[in-house]
């Protein structure tokens, strides 16, 4: 009788919960682009697609923690994103609320899609050797990760639903404020912003000031408004960190460079 080698079939574990954010974000869209298709299932569509994000935070920790990591597991994930993270985000938005743009909301959305299969496919370049393998994980990552972009504008739409009693909540479906934040987010996946990935992550004064500022204000937001724009809050925060440690620097380097003594002439 041939003996199963329990090691060799581990390598199966992590591929499922790839493939299970995959079923996620199929369901999602069949959810979302159904004819009579309302507020209560682009509700239900967007939790679906909250469920794939945490599939998709499973499957790498499933692998690193079993020593499973492989070249079809890096590229299998990135297929499995451009479904849940790419075109459901999409087609659910286009529905619930660009869509009322026409051909612009259209083009907004393309735009998305196209920023996340750039920034995936230069991801997979970036974190593979030459043999295939995985390299060490960083923790900076160029350009918005596609997972988070889709958070935010999945947090809109939950924010949208379920705080039904709050002024605030009529501005969330804007199909024009939805428009910038889409293209705002293709342009960020697709930018060589650097964005805190938490794997390696070193505990200096900076950081701390930072993670204490968005958990502080992502608990008043909380409190002032609704449980559900928290998240909008924290994951905005997210971006607006990278952006303001960019900016600086950026500063750091200009003045640097400012300050460096102007070589003496030639005599």
């Amino acid at each position: 009788m041939r003996r199963i080698d329990l090691r060799k079939s581990l390598f199966i574990l992590p591929n499922l919960f790839t493939l299970s954010s995959v079923l996620c974000g199929f369901y999602a869209i069949l959810i979302a682009s159904a004819p009579d298709a309302d507020q209560d299932a682009f509700y239900r569509s967007a939790l679906l697609i909250i469920f794939a994000m945490f599939f998709d935070t499973i499957d790498g920790r499933v692998a690193r923690l079993t020593k499973t990591q492989s070249a079809i597991g890096v590229q299998l994930d990135s297929l499995a994103d451009v479904v849940s993270f790419g075109v459901a985000p999409m087609v659910l938005v286009h529905r619930w609320s660009v869509g009322a743009l026409g051909t612009l909301g259209t083009l907004a959305c393309f735009a998305y899609l196209a920023g996340g299969v750039i920034r995936l496919a230069r991801f997979n370049v970036l974190t593979t050797a030459a043999s295939g393998a995985p390299k060490k994980p960083s923790k900076w990552i160029l350009g918005l990760p596609i997972p988070g972009a889709a958070g935010i504008l999945i947090s809109l739409v939950v924010a949208h639903t379920v705080a039904r009693q709050t002024a605030l909540r009529d501005h969330l479906g804007s199909p024009w404020l939805i428009f910038g934040v889409v293209l705002g987010l293709a342009f960020l996946m697709v930018s060589t912003i650097r964005f805190r990935s938490f794997k390696d992550i070193q505990l200096n004064a900076r950081t701390l000031a930072f993670v204490a500022l968005a958990i502080g204000s992502t608990i008043f937001v909380a409190m002032r408004f609704h449980v559900a724009f928290a998240l909008v809050w924290l994951l905005a925060s997210y971006v607006a960190i990278a952006l303001l440690e960019t900016a600086l620097r950026v500063t750091r380097r200009v003045r640097g460079r400012n300050e460096e003594p102007e070589p003496e002439p030639e005599r």
